[in-house]
């Protein structure tokens, strides 16, 4: 199951690719946590980054196509692997598809996830994520010591807003996704590989669709 999830900031990616690695034990590849890794490490290519995420900007195509291949390119994503929000321009889409056919391992569908701009800003806004483990959690449906808890640190995790999901940059990083991104969506369909799903319900609801779409 080699996946990408497609959506703007704020559509439930993350949410659902946590639950589709513990459903089917393939890994979450997210280019935002390869990258908060080397700014937590204080690497030089993280500290450039974290100034270029917290401006709402990319970091350039090469340097995420680098870490995509190294991460893959490791043992638990040889059954597998979700890519969570990347690629998000059609260069990026480009060096992806001639990499996973150099290595063998052509995706097998992108999951597009639609929701209403005002409710992606609501979304932003509202996510945590836990300062232990990552999960991503939102204040608005699932705040701290209700269910569903962090299942590795607790009913009361310790959340932590990122720089860049404060409304500040909420509307730049739509706009971003909008000019930048939504490319992707006709440029997915056009290779038979698309499948949408209406994001702005339950998150079981959503993870319902998300199964079903894959098993198509």
């Amino acid at each position: 199951m080699r996946i990408v999830f497609l959506g703007a900031p704020g559509s439930g990616k993350g949410t659902q690719s946590q639950r589709l690695v513990e459903r089917h034990g393939i890994p979450q590849v997210s280019t935002g946590d390869l990258l908060r890794a080397h700014v937590r490490d204080g690497t030089a290519l993280g500290l450039m980054a974290k100034a270029v995420m917290d401006a709402g900007k990319l970091v350039d195509d090469a340097t995420i196509l680098g870490m995509v291949r190294e991460r893959l390119a490791r043992p638990d994503a040889a059954r597998g692997f979700i890519l969570d929000g990347f690629p998000r321009t059609i260069p990026q889409a480009d060096g992806l598809e001639a990499m996973l056919a150099g290595i063998g391992s052509p995706l097998d569908a992108v999951v597009l996830f639609n929701v209403d701009s005002a409710q992606l800003a609501r979304r932003i806004a509202g996510r945590r994520s836990c300062q232990d483990c990552g999960r991503v959690f939102n204040i608005h449906t699932a705040p701290p010591g209700t269910s569903p808890p962090c299942v590795p640190c607790g009913d009361q995790p310790r959340l932590l807003q990122r720089p860049d999901d404060n409304e500040a940059t909420v509307s730049k990083r739509l706009a971003v996704y909008e000019e930048q991104t939504r490319p992707l969506v006709d440029y997915y369909r056009a290779k038979g590989l698309l499948r949408e799903i209406d994001a702005d319900a339950d998150v079981e609801v959503v993870t319902g669709m998300v199964e079903k779409a894959l098993a198509v």
